[in-house]
């Protein structure tokens, strides 16, 4: 027993799904004693800032952010021992965090700070899962001993247990408009098989208030469902051979039943697998400023918000009126500067002749 630390807190958030930054991409082992290029933060070297700095805890009440709380707007609780929830970058940096920039103070309103602050997930060589087949796994050697391979990185690859593994490091996020809640799947909600199906959907839109556009690691990945019934199963995976354990069996449709029986729920007898995402909010491993991204990484046809539709991103998007708009206006502006030089040309001649 004693006081929180880094470590302590990462014991169980770093190592969320079952390895060191499976789950979130920008929670790992690194943060333990991370540099300044890793985190400006909790640079060891630096500000040496720990978890609770930020998520600052009374009787262990440890406060979250992304799933209950907005971000706070408005500089409130500006020094840690405040003893107030400091889970918001505007909190100790305000809502005007650029004092030599109105144009990115603007930005504020309706950009995340993790959007240009945090470039890439996975910064500092660890990987992350961003896919997961589970209709894949099952398959055995010509021993029938389990198959176990790993890419170029180390990672595991395809497992027998598991099926198909994807990971990535320091890539680009995806962005999408968020306020801060998500809207979940539930176990009897009705699935559409020949739609992705979202397991958790950020909620925002734009012009909705409060959404920013904020940088998410979404995991893809192929999961088991009743396509009677039309609702994902619940599988049994452990136990003992001869009770429907997939990982001691390798038959999902028994492993579907021992499972949605544990569950109360009914199941048809068929199976189908049906594409997932679920969506990771990136909000750690701050960048030194640096390396925040400059205007074209968004403002261009192919730049990061490219896929972010719904708005009008200058230099992303093209409007033939407003082109058309501003041509007219450039040959205006060119006529009348012509006609200027001209008309001076003009009457300095006339004024000299006359002289």
């Amino acid at each position: 027993m004693g006081r929180t630390s880094r470590a302590t807190c990462g014991a169980c958030h770093f190592y969320g799904g079952g390895g060191d930054g499976i789950k979130h991409g920008e929670l790992n082992s690194l943060l333990v004693a991370p540099s300044k290029a890793i985190d400006v933060h909790m640079d060891v070297e630096g500000l040496d800032y720990r978890c609770t700095t930020c998520h600052t805890t009374v009787d262990h009440v440890i406060p979250g952010r992304y799933y209950v709380y907005p971000a706070q707007n408005a500089h409130r609780y500006a020094v840690p021992h405040d003893k107030e929830n400091l889970i918001g970058c505007e909190t100790c940096h305000g809502a005007a965090p650029h004092p030599d920039s109105a144009t990115l103070n603007d930005h504020v309103a309706t950009v995340s700070c993790q959007a240009c602050h945090i470039p890439t997930i996975g910064r500092g060589g660890k990987s992350t899962l961003v896919g997961w087949d589970w209709s894949t796994a099952g398959k055995f050697d010509e021993n029938q001993k389990f198959i176990v391979k790993k890419d170029a990185a180390g990672n595991v690859s395809y497992h027998t247990m598991k099926g198909d593994l994807a990971w990535n490091q320091s890539f680009v996020p995806e962005y999408r408009w968020y306020t801060g809640g998500m809207t979940y799947h539930c176990a009897d909600d009705p699935v559409d098989a020949a739609e992705v199906l979202s397991m958790n959907s950020p909620e925002g839109a734009y012009g909705l208030e409060g959404a920013k556009i904020f940088p998410f690691k979404v995991l893809r990945g192929t999961q088991i469902y009743d396509p009677v019934t039309s609702v994902l199963i619940v599988p049994k995976l452990f136990g003992p051979k001869g009770m429907g354990a997939y990982w001691a069996d390798f038959d999902w449709k028994r492993s579907a039943t021992a499972g949605m029986a544990e569950v109360g729920k009914p199941f048809s007898g068929e199976i189908g697998f049906v594409e997932t995402e679920s969506y990771w909010p990136v909000t750690h491993m701050v960048a030194p400023k640096e390396e925040s991204l400059q205007c074209d990484a968004c403002h261009s046809r192919n730049g990061r918000l490219a896929q972010l539709g719904g708005f009008y991103l200058p230099g992303r998007d093209a409007s033939s009126v407003l082109d058309t708009a501003g041509w007219i206006l450039v040959i205006l502006t060119l006529i009348c500067v012509i006609a200027h030089i001209l008309l001076r040309v003009y009457f300095t001649t006339m004024k000299r002749e006359r002289s």
